[in-house]
């Protein structure tokens, strides 16, 4: 057994320095995974890069695997997230083929070893930790572009009405914001630079972003561009609509932790109680117990 894990440790350390050595040889990448290697560079942290540049020869293998249908939904989803760390779809597959093989040859080890449920919790992590990463990261940004979004509309609204037309608006606001609401609206402002339409910009933005005030922020403005409605009375409406809308899903979750809250005390701390209770008075009463029992 000893010698059969000296074995597999000597094949895993024989096969990094095989890619250092290739790495190190210049070899000629292909184009868009070059592209991915600069693309958030300076996003991403040293280990990062690291993960990238030893997975990246089997980055085309992981999306040929995936197919097109796939690799359409993960960009999508990469899109929500933000792209977190400078992660392309090419970083998603180099990053995806690291974890699953190091996660695979650490199960192999801790199996030989006997070790069946590190086995289970290596192999795991290894397939599913960079999609519990996106995951992680599309709410922590829908969490924050929502709470953003309704005093972000309070200021566009001062703003234009104060005189400027909405565009300037729009980009003179989205200066004085950070965090990726304001990313997301220098984007579209991007896009309308090089010749994409309003409305096609801003329906991009809502594809770009799974949450509902996005969507209703985008629906209201373009109904309220085609019925030429004024763009202030539209953005102090929509922005309390959204106040309104938080309100009642703050009242929404707090419903729904009530019950959660009284079947933790009613299935564990009142059991607790009671026996702590019964300890107690038996302590407290000196009664002998073999007594009353005969015993």
């Amino acid at each position: 057994m000893d010698l059969l894990l000296a074995l597999v440790m000597g094949l895993s350390v024989f096969g990094a320095f095989k890619g250092i050595r290739l790495y190190r040889a210049d070899a000629r990448l292909p184009d868009d995974l070059a592209v991915a290697l600069e693309v958030g560079a300076t996003r991403t942290t040293a280990a990062g890069s690291a993960i990238d540049r030893i997975g990246m020869r089997y980055a085309p293998r992981v999306l040929n695997m995936m197919g097109p249908k796939r690799v359409d939904q993960m960009r999508r989803r990469l899109d929500m997230a933000g792209n977190p760390g400078g992660m392309t779809i090419d970083r998603y597959a180099a990053r995806r083929a690291v974890y699953t093989g190091l996660g695979s040859i650490t199960a192999l080890v801790m199996l030989m070893n006997g070790q069946v449920f590190l086995a289970v919790l290596f192999a795991l992590y290894g397939f599913f930790w960079t999609e519990v990463l996106i995951r992680s990261a599309i709410g922590r940004r829908k969490d924050d572009i929502e709470r953003t979004l309704p005093d972000f509309l309070d200021v566009l609204a001062v703003v234009v009405s104060a005189g400027l037309g909405f565009r300037q608006a729009l980009e003179r606001v989205s200066e004085k914001y950070q965090g990726p609401w304001a990313d997301e609206l220098r984007i579209t402002l991007r896009q309308m630079d090089m010749g994409v339409s309003r409305r096609e910009a801003f329906d991009q933005l809502r594809k770009r972003n799974d949450s509902e005030q996005v969507s209703m922020f985008v629906s209201a403005l373009q109904q309220g561009e085609e019925l030429g409605a004024p763009i202030v009375d539209t953005l102090i409406q929509i922005a309390n609509d959204m106040r309104r809308t938080d309100a009642q899903n703050a009242r929404r979750k707090a419903s729904k932790a009530v019950p959660k809250a009284t079947l933790i005390v009613t299935s564990v701390m009142l059991p607790a109680t009671m026996i702590l209770i019964g300890v107690g008075f038996y302590y407290a009463s000196g009664v002998d117990f073999n007594d009353l029992l005969g015993s």
